[in-house]
């Protein structure tokens, strides 16, 4: 599905950009789904719905009304939505993640749709997406693919090229799993981001220890991310899954090869949030399950 060079530019970079991975109509069916649970967040004043933990499934932001609808995450949707479902599992965005990751099988971890409707104040501090899902070893790409088209102004994922090769930072402070790293490592590692953006259907492949954040959505135009986590096969879960899924552990490419991979890395296990999402957490209001 991709060729060499863009192999090792991911490998190299941390990040990989693919334009035209979903075809209209594809996206057409996301968005639909999509639409419809924005309309019924209009008649919700807080996170509504339930997940296979007892979490709810559809997260707001601070701002939500019914006439200015901040819908900000839906958990899983790959269970409630036949498109969703099949985007994650067998569509080439699943297919390439596979060729990024290597090894002889990829595995699908858990999925979620993040978004920043217009004039939104949904943002995202500096994180590795490793310290929420640590495994025996760190082959693992999230791969987020952009349902509206995503631009340098809406609120794009930035990226610091190159930190996935670099440190695992704490993400906690004062005793407590904030979810981001402290102030220091954003001063010395990612004052050169880079913006992630593209047309609808393009994905932005990332790896599981990139430093990445992103800012509040200030323009009348969505950013609507459906974001997938795979990992090689032979990479064991050290803590229990963020978000929880029927589907989690289902492989998407390869076969299983009966083994576990250990790489080296020292790191202190996550708090699972209370609330329905990270967002809780990062903001400083939510404790340990």
């Amino acid at each position: 599905m991709i060729e060499q060079w863009q192999i090792d530019q991911f490998h190299e970079q941390g990040f990989l950009v693919v334009e035209n991975v979903l075809s209209a109509d594809e996206i057409a069916a996301l968005q639909q789904d999509f639409d419809h649970w924005v309309e019924d967040s209009r008649s919700q004043t807080q996170a509504w719905g339930q997940t296979l933990d007892g979490r709810p499934r559809f997260d707001v932001e601070s701002d939500h009304r019914p006439d200015h609808p901040s819908l900000r995450r839906v958990t899983s949707p790959t269970e409630i939505s036949p498109a969703y479902r099949h985007t994650a599992f067998a569509s080439p965005m699943a297919t390439i993640a596979a060729q990024l990751i290597g090894g002889k099988g990829t595995r699908f971890h858990h999925s979620k749709i993040n978004s920043k409707l217009p004039h939104t104040a949904t943002q995202v501090k500096w994180h590795q997406d490793f310290l929420f899902t640590p495994h025996s070893n760190d082959d693992l790409v999230t791969a987020l693919l952009m349902v509206s088209e995503v631009t340098p102004e809406n609120g794009p994922l930035n990226v610091a090229p190159g930190s996935h090769k670099q440190d695992l930072w704490s993400h906690w402070q004062d005793d407590r799993f904030t979810g981001a790293v402290e102030d220091s490592v954003v001063q010395a590692h990612c004052q050169q981001p880079v913006a992630c953006y593209g047309p609808s259907g393009s994905v932005c492949f990332m790896h599981t220890r990139l430093l990445h954040a992103s800012s509040p959505n200030n323009t009348p135009w969505p950013r609507t991310l459906f974001i997938s986590v795979y990992a090689a096969e032979d990479a064991l879960p050290f803590a229990e899954n963020p978000l929880p899924s029927e589907h989690a552990g289902l492989m998407v490419a390869g076969q299983e090869s009966g083994l576990i991979r250990s790489t080296g890395h020292c790191i202190r296990l996550p708090q699972k949030p209370k609330g329905a999402s990270f967002f809780v957490q990062q903001a400083g209001k939510d404790a340990a399950a």
